[in-house]
């Protein structure tokens, strides 16, 4: 009786701090969207300022096209997913910054090369030969259909999408990139980690999309899997294309942010293919290895960049603290604990959240500083600029909340003390 009593006291509590952290979330999204919505709106061109000073204030104007198309998504995500965001002044700017990208993104049309940089009144300055603004594209055009139910950008969404896969399984020289004798035949884990997103954004809720992007996604998660390293004890950030270690700095190169990111990408994939042994996988070598070994020990926060070696970085910004793998740590342990009910995970959570709210969140301005020192000090006072958009801190808490939420109507129907909690496998469409 007492332990039955016990159990209940510890479920009462869980579900105390779990409502707090829903509730601290949520102010903050509100918050954050605040801030993109007052401050980034071009509202002569198009699309979205990106480079905002800690204030607000816009110290450049060219526009980023992968953020442009992150912003869009942003929106319209928001729009479908969470009720108090269905505002016709999200969707209008959504739909704006979409025409801007249909109107300008594309370097030569009918070429689907996309910009990686763009004047503010959308004439190309630089390209980069890689396939993440044409991503990014593919991700807008998809939500804008998704809310409008115009057919035009789904179009633009399943041509891009054909084009990307072209690029990276078949022929790349359309990218641009020289093939030179001297380079190494290797794999960044982002290329794959970037298709197995665009099939799970493609085929939501349309299953002859999904259907048709299965060996796709099955691909893309076993070329991830693949930079598992070192009898299971690394993920290494590139491999050879046959999935073998490379020599140097490249070979050894790390980044515990971006293995966790793509932690809660093959959560995804192990969820809708109901594969409870790759999840387990996925957990202990996505989410738990990187961060046994890029936690700071001495500062908290996670290491940029690390050497598997042990060896010192050659990036001089190894040791900062940035926001996104921050945003990506608290997703993916809230989604290893979601699906697997370790109270170890939650535990994970808890503690990277705690960090990142409180070095990262700025309680003046609005928004998140986006780079610290090692110590947790503010480095730059920015609140946007080429890489950190309306994207990594809005996408995180819209999960988060989204994910508490569930969790919390979990614990409600909870049968009586003393009964275990169980784990959550069905697959969501939420707020990601």
């Amino acid at each position: 009786m007492i332990g039955g009593l016990r159990v209940w006291q510890d479920m009462e509590k869980e579900q105390e701090t779990l409502q707090a952290w829903k509730e601290r979330v949520g102010q903050e999204l509100d918050r954050v969207v605040a801030f993109w919505m007052e401050h980034s709106h071009d509202q002569e061109h198009g699309g979205f300022f990106t480079c905002l000073s800690r204030e607000g204030r816009v110290y450049d104007d060219l526009k980023y096209v992968w953020l442009q198309g992150r912003q869009v998504w942003m929106y319209c995500r928001l729009y479908r997913k969470l009720e108090r965001f269905r505002l016709p002044e999200l969707l209008d700017s959504a739909k704006a910054g979409g025409e801007f990208l249909l109107r300008h993104a594309r370097v030569a049309p009918p070429g689907k090369k996309c910009a990686f940089v763009l004047t503010r009144d959308g004439r190309p300055v630089k390209v980069q030969r890689t396939i993440f603004s044409e991503c990014f594209y593919t991700m807008a055009m998809n939500e804008l259909w998704r809310v409008t139910g115009e057919a035009r950008y789904q179009s633009e969404a399943v041509e891009m999408m054909d084009q990307i896969v072209h690029w990276v399984r078949e022929d790349p020289s359309g990218l641009g990139r020289p093939q030179l004798p001297g380079t190494p035949a290797s794999e960044s884990m982002a290329v794959p980690m970037m298709l197995l997103s665009l099939v799970e954004q493609l085929g939501e809720a349309d299953e002859e999309l999904a259907g048709n992007y299965t060996e796709l996604g099955n691909w893309c998660a076993q070329r991830i899997l693949q930079h598992v390293q070192r009898d299971g004890q690394a993920i290494l950030e590139n491999v050879s294309e046959g999935g073998e270690e490379l020599s140097g700095c490249l070979g050894r190169h790390q980044n515990p942010g971006h293995a966790l990111e793509a932690g809660w990408f093959l959560l995804r994939h192990a969820t809708r293919k109901g594969d409870p042994e790759l999840r387990a996988h996925v957990i202990e070598k996505f989410l738990l290895l990187p961060f046994r070994s890029g936690w700071d020990p001495d500062h908290g926060g996670l290491f940029y960049f690390q050497d598997a070696d042990g060896l010192c970085p050659t990036q001089l910004e190894w040791a900062m603290k940035l926001w996104w793998p921050h945003s990506e740590a608290m997703i993916a342990f809230l989604m290893g604990y979601s699906d697997s009910g370790d109270p170890a995970l939650l535990q994970l959570f808890y503690q990277v959240a705690e960090y990142t709210f409180r070095q990262f969140r700025d309680p003046e301005f609005g928004e998140w500083f986006g780079y610290l020192n090692r110590e947790g000090k503010v480095a730059l006072t920015i609140k946007g600029g080429p890489f950190k958009g309306c994207f990594h801190v809005p996408r995180c808490l819209a999960m988060c909340e989204e994910m508490l939420g569930a969790l919390l109507s979990r614990l409600a129907l909870a049968p009586a003390p003393g009964a275990r909690f169980p784990p959550a496998v069905p697959a969501r469409q939420g707020a990601e």
